[in-house]
């Protein structure tokens, strides 16, 4: 059974700080317990922060296009563009909330990277084995509402692979793979929300077999060749 333990009294982050002390004095972690947090606070501890005038469209375009690879699409407000990373995203990511004014918060360089470095702090003062998942919200093509999704993960599987296994009626899976990293990611936002001031949330209970090493940009990322929508 999955529980969901919102992680309350995390100070608020700032550039250097270590996000595995910080989420180890809120909790008491168990092993095989899956570690997510926002990207904001990623960002906020990796300095992923800039200087902007939200008031002025033109320097918030300039940001946003400094951050895509390409423009997909754009109107007045809203660029939907590539990152670095491979998402197609609002924005490239760039965050004007929960930050000081005149602030603006960017993607972590490397969320996979991100997540690593928190899984292996934490290994290393617990010696526990636990999966950390780096979340964003994101909208999606022909849905409306925004959901969160993984950015970055470790040491827990980022899509599971069915193909070839039966399914309740016997028949083989052809194919079917779960994001199991959206997934949990989902999960978690349920139990911190959108304005609670809640940065980390752990999932207890995710399958023992998902904990493995993993990568959203290579498991999750959809190459360009394979893309039919883009």
């Amino acid at each position: 059974m999955i529980s969901l333990i919102p992680l309350e009294g995390i100070p608020e982050v700032v550039p250097g700080d270590e996000l595995a002390d910080l989420v180890l004095a809120a909790t008491q972690l168990a092993a095989y317990d899956v570690v997510v947090v926002t990207q904001k606070v990623v960002s906020k501890a990796e300095g992923r922060l800039v200087a902007v005038d939200a008031s002025d469209p033109q320097a918030r375009r300039r940001l946003v296009v400094s951050e895509s690879v390409r423009v997909l699409r754009e109107r007045e407000g809203l660029i939907i563009s590539e990152t670095r990373h491979g998402f197609v995203c609002a924005n490239a990511g760039v965050d004007l909330s929960n930050v000081a004014e005149g602030t603006a918060a960017l993607l972590p360089l490397d969320p996979d990277r991100s997540a690593r470095h928190i899984r292996d702090a934490i290994k290393a003062r617990t010696g526990l084995v636990v999966g950390v998942i780096v979340s964003d919200t994101f909208g999606r093509a022909w849905r409306n509402g925004l959901t969160d999704v993984a950015i970055g993960c470790a040491g827990i599987a980022a899509v599971v692979d069915l193909r070839g296994t039966l399914d309740a009626n016997g028949r083989e899976l052809a194919v079917t793979e779960v994001c199991v990293a959206d997934e949990l990611a989902a999960a978690a936002e349920l139990a911190k929300g959108k304005a609670s001031g809640i940065p980390a949330v752990i999932v207890r209970g995710a399958e023992r077999s998902w904990f493995r090493e993993s990568s959203v940009r290579a498991e999750v990322v959809r190459a360009a060749a394979q893309d039919l929508f883009r």
